[in-house]
């Protein structure tokens, strides 16, 4: 009995932690967060197991084109989510430009010029590819049949 207290105690304590880490207010400034700090609210809700496992990598002009589908583009920083296996069709990419950068062209840009058949025999629908943006962050998203929940502002989406 005294393990089943216990149980519920501790759940009920994670509920409650958990809701208080979620989502930024819309008045939360983007400035004041990390690009990791990001990327984890925006996969906060999803459950563990309809993620692959992913691994976090920094954007550079190296892994531009793969990333975003772009030759250049003026940002402070990036980071890109994708599986570790590279043969599973999901990317979340979020990048920083710079001040000046037209967003709405950017965003224009990568929705023109990103791949969704980039993986090896593996591709994302086109319905499943966003393009969002916040102030000076951007957000791709391309995972299949979750992308939407990813990007769903009704879980007040980070981006």
């Amino acid at each position: 009995m005294l393990k089943k207290i216990l149980i519920v105690c501790l759940s009920l304590m994670l509920i409650v932690l958990t809701g208080c880490s979620g989502k930024p207010s819309s008045t939360e400034n983007l400035n004041d967060l990390s690009l990791e700090q990001i990327m984890e609210k925006v996969y906060a809700g999803i459950k563990e197991d309809q993620l692959p496992g992913l691994m976090n990598t920094p954007l550079s002009q190296e892994n531009l084109n793969y990333a975003l589908g772009l030759d250049a583009l003026d940002f402070k920083e990036g980071l890109v989510s994708e599986p570790m296996m590279s043969s599973i069709a999901h990317s979340v990419v979020i990048v920083r430009v710079n001040d000046g950068v037209d967003v709405e062209k950017t965003k224009a840009d990568i929705e023109a010029n990103i791949d969704p058949r980039k993986w090896i025999c593996v591709e994302v629908n086109e319905k499943d590819v966003i393009v969002d943006s916040k102030d000076n962050v951007i957000i791709l998203i391309m995972v299949n049949d979750l992308a939407k929940d990813i990007h769903n502002k009704d879980r007040k989406s980070v981006v």
